[in-house]
């Protein structure tokens, strides 16, 4: 078994919940009740959005996200 790693968004959602999405995986979003829910929920569905890839023969893709604290004075 070959282990990935991604960077993944957790978003808070005004009626409770979070949306979480994996950025280098096009169209990879879920949602969770609770943050641990979302965690887990992000978590199945990238290894069910690499399971598809893998076997339709299509290339896994390679993080290349940088994320990085901007302040900006306004």
């Amino acid at each position: 078994m070959k282990e990935y790693t991604y960077t993944i968004v957790l978003d808070r959602e005004e009626d409770g919940g979070y949306h979480a999405f994996c950025p280098a995986l096009p169209g990879c979003h879920t949602q969770g009740d609770t943050y641990d829910e979302a965690i887990e929920n992000i978590k199945d569905a990238i290894r069910v959005y690499i399971e598809s890839l893998i076997s339709h023969g299509e290339k896994i893709p390679i993080e290349d996200i940088a994320i990085k604290p901007l302040k900006v004075a306004v």
